[in-house]
């Protein structure tokens, strides 16, 4: 199994795509993140749900979790409009790093090693050219797991 054949349409976003929206996609697809993109279409980061979660959570509430205990619930339901007005770029972590990204000859166990080593639910498979770099698809870890899996005859047959 090489990464092209393992590669599969993700939801992606912008840099400079709406944050809320951003939100909108993981909720609505029960994603673990989305893959952004930069302005040219390469992959530049992966923004974790969690990291979205971070932002809706009040900086005093992260620094003393017990403080949470005494925010009300109708307070707590408008956390969501901490997103207002900001981009996905607002939202990535000061100390991004770009996302793993596999060529599309990488065999199975690359990626498997890829997502490994940057411990990555997700890995890029992103063909590089003169022109730029061109975003294949994405091999989710429970993509691959199943890939694996099956190719090992380890799931049961329907």
């Amino acid at each position: 199994m090489r990464a092209r054949d393992l590669a599969v349409a993700y939801e992606s976003v912008n840099v400079d795509s709406d944050a809320t929206e951003a939100a909108r996609l993981m909720a609505e697809h029960k994603l673990p993140g989305l893959l952004v993109l930069d302005e040219h279409g390469a992959p530049r980061a992966i923004l974790p749900a969690s990291q979205l979660i971070k932002v809706l959570v009040p900086q005093y509430v992260i620094d003393d979790p017990s403080l949470a205990a005494v925010v009300d619930e109708k307070h707590a339901d408008r956390l969501c409009q901490a997103l207002r007005g900001r981009t996905v770029a607002d939202c990535l972590p000061r100390d991004i790093t770009p996302p793993p990204v596999a060529a599309p000859d990488d065999t199975a166990l690359e990626v498997a090693a890829l997502m490994a080593q940057v411990r990555s639910p997700l890995v890029a498979v992103a063909e590089k050219s003169k022109d730029g770099t061109h975003l294949l698809g994405v091999i989710t870890a429970s993509h691959l797991l199943h890939e694996l899996l099956d190719a090992s005859g380890t799931l049961p047959t329907p």
